[in-house]
């Protein structure tokens, strides 16, 4: 059974950055592109961005562009999220996704807290 793990959230300062990983276990991710989502509190789960199972990225939601960079080692089963210059409107939880044929998978989520 596929499980993916999240860390490196936590809290940081208005302009400061922070460093999202994502480890799977129980199953090879190689062949799957990857996402990654946040979810503030009253808000529907929005989707950051996604890289194709080569290392492209294939989507960057507007709000931030040019502040996040999406990665992955396949040899480590590892997906990264770069941020940078981040804002208050940054904050909330960030999950890492894979959906593999018709079955979803979520890792638990790791809190983003971004406040000075």
């Amino acid at each position: 059974q596929l499980q993916l793990a999240e860390a490196g959230g936590g809290l940081v300062q208005p302009g400061g950055s922070l460093r999202l990983s994502c480890v799977a276990s129980g199953g090879n991710l190689e062949y799957y592109a990857l996402a990654w989502y946040r979810q503030v509190p009253g808000k529907g789960r929005e989707l950051v961005k996604t890289i194709t199972n080569v290392g492209n990225t294939v989507y960057t939601a507007a709000s931030v562009r040019g502040r996040f960079n999406i990665s992955r080692d396949n040899a480590k089963k590892t997906l990264y999220l770069e941020m940078t210059s981040l804002n208050p409107e940054d904050t909330g939880v960030y999950y890492c996704h894979v959906q593999m044929g018709m079955t979803p998978y979520w890792g638990q989520g790791t809190q983003v807290t971004v406040s000075a």
